[in-house]
């Protein structure tokens, strides 16, 4: 894949918007998972930008992140991200949007795009807090008694508000879709 300079414009944003979606509301913490729009920004790197692209502007946001500066929930940065609970989140960035912008890629409707949207909310919430659950039984200090159930249970209280703003997600990138790119025959995906 070629990467030309409005590729290059568009994923920046998208990793540009994640850091913003990540600080904007981090310092509600509810059973020690920030509460943040980074869902709501994954999935619409996806659906606006593609499998491909959006996966790139997610890993160019992780990359970022992983350097140092402080892009993650919290004003966090740094390599130690690897270690904390709530990395699988930012590890399942890059599939969310790459999962959500394939399943539009294959027939954009205002059905399909909603579909991504959602499925890009559960591979969020099975990758994140499956690394949550593995974190806290194999290298950090877990609460007693902590349970696969009870890592699920500490999902819950962000749920509501990952749900509204994943279909919030699906109808503005449908509302928006071409706008931004079109699909072009043999081509992929092009300027509109």
């Amino acid at each position: 894949m070629k990467l030309r300079p409005l590729d290059i414009t568009l994923a920046a944003l998208f990793a540009a918007l994640m850091a913003i979606g990540a600080n904007i509301a981090s310092f509600l913490v509810i059973g020690g998972v920030p509460i943040t729009l980074t869902t709501f920004f994954s999935i619409l790197s996806g659906l606006i930008l593609g499998s491909r692209l959006g996966a790139i502007s997610m890993t160019v946001y992780m990359l970022i992140g992983f350097a140092g500066a402080p892009v993650f929930s919290q004003f966090f940065g740094g390599p130690s991200v690897l270690i904390r609970p709530t990395f699988g989140f930012i590890l399942s960035y890059i599939l969310v949007a790459y999962v959500a912008g394939k399943i539009i890629e294959r027939s954009a409707t205002k059905t399909t795009y909603m579909a991504g949207a959602m499925i890009g909310l559960a591979v969020n919430y099975f990758i994140g807090t499956n690394w949550m659950y593995l974190a806290y039984q194999l290298w950090l200090e877990a609460p007693e008694k902590i349970g696969y159930a009870l890592a699920w249970l500490w999902m819950l209280p962000p749920l509501p508000k990952d749900i509204i703003f994943s279909i919030l997600a699906g109808g503005l990138a449908y509302r928006i879709r071409g706008t931004v790119y079109k699909p072009e025959k043999g081509k992929g995906r092009s300027i509109a």
